[in-house]
């Protein structure tokens, strides 16, 4: 007769048995096995000859990186209905940054002097864009470009076909280059070096400053000083032209009025005569013939911040499309340049 089991070893050859018997989770697949991704790799074989089967060996040392999609995703409804300027512009604009961009003006103030008289961009907007993106360059980000870009051009439900335009320009740059694709680190978004450039915005925009025969971002201040000036210049910056000035809206001006400004959008359409003329009112300035934007600055339980814009300031929102963003760059800029 046979001695019963301890309880103990009963309740593990139960779970045994039972763990046996369970579904086993299938494996994510790698990106080479989307039909898009190999819709890519043929794409890129016929447009610009590149190796269909290399690009696909590539792809299937990748999955999908969560953390890049985490990332991406846009805030929750909740969280766009709180937006908030001043808790915006505190993430960029404070005596730590203000003294580091006094610091980096000195520092390249060679650079920034050339490029401010070839391109017509202010020195200190330069610097701001640059401590906006990047801290003045400690902070140019440690994703793996290619899995970054890899990963939003097959998994991003909106934007997806941004991604693989941006895909196929990290391919086209790292060839131009001799370099490995999968060499480049940078944002979650795929952003590139100290001026955080895009593949495709590199490719076009960036210029070789230092005239060393390379054009590197990564390293060279001096490339990204060029590049991001020619940038600007590039979407219109008109030199010594205005970028942003503060109003107050008349107290009875009816709520349909205000809402038909803001929805003009952010490239400048409304003339500022019409606005002064119903009661904006605003530092002087050189108003006629001159079209505004109108700029809301919303801060929860405070006064809401309005401005007017001009071309410049639509043009810093080609960098960034977003008004937080243009103004955080425009009021880092003032800092910067009242050290002078």
């Amino acid at each position: 007769m046979f001695s019963r089991l301890p309880a103990f070893l009963s309740a593990v050859l139960v779970i045994t048995a039972a763990l046996f018997y369970l579904p086993v989770r299938s494996k994510e697949p790698s990106i080479a096995e989307l039909p898009a991704a190999q819709a890519f790799a043929r794409e890129m074989r016929e447009r610009h000859g590149f190796d269909e089967a290399d690009l696909l060996r590539r792809f299937a040392r990748l999955a999908p990186n969560q953390r890049v999609l985490k990332l991406i995703a846009p805030p929750a409804p909740a969280a766009v209905s709180q937006r908030s300027w001043q808790r915006y512009r505190s993430r960029f604009i404070d005596q730590k940054r203000i003294r580091q961009g006094i610091d980096f003006r000195q520092r390249h103030a060679a650079a920034l002097k050339r490029a401010e008289d070839i391109y017509g961009v202010p020195a200190e907007i330069i610097v701001a864009i640059i401590g906006v993106e990047t801290f003045y360059g400690q902070n140019t980000g440690s994703f793996n470009t290619f899995s970054t870009l890899a990963t939003l051009a097959f998994y991003d439900p909106k934007r997806h076909e941004f991604f693989r335009r941006q895909l196929e320009q990290l391919l086209l740059l790292a060839r131009e280059n001799s370099r490995n694709p999968e060499s480049y680190s940078g944002s979650y978004a795929g952003a590139l070096g100290i001026p955080q450039f895009l593949p495709g915005s590199l490719r076009r925009y960036a210029v070789d400053f230092d005239n060393n025969g390379v054009i590197d971002l990564s390293d060279s201040v001096a490339d990204s000083i060029g590049s991001v000036a020619n940038f600007l210049v590039e979407h219109g910056w008109q030199k010594d032209a205005p970028i942003a000035i503060p109003v107050r809206l008349p107290a009875n001006l009816p709520s349909e009025t205000l809402a038909a400004w803001l929805e003009a959008g952010i490239r400048p359409a409304l003339p500022a005569t019409g606005l002064l003329a119903a009661g904006v009112a605003a530092e002087p300035f050189e108003a006629a013939n001159l079209d505004v934007t109108l700029i809301e600055l919303v801060t929860p339980d405070a006064p809401t911040e309005y401005w007017l814009g001009f071309e410049n300031f639509y043009v810093i929102t080609r960098y960034n499309r977003s008004s937080f963003y243009a103004m955080s760059v425009f009021q880092l800029a003032e800092e910067i340049a009242l050290a002078q």
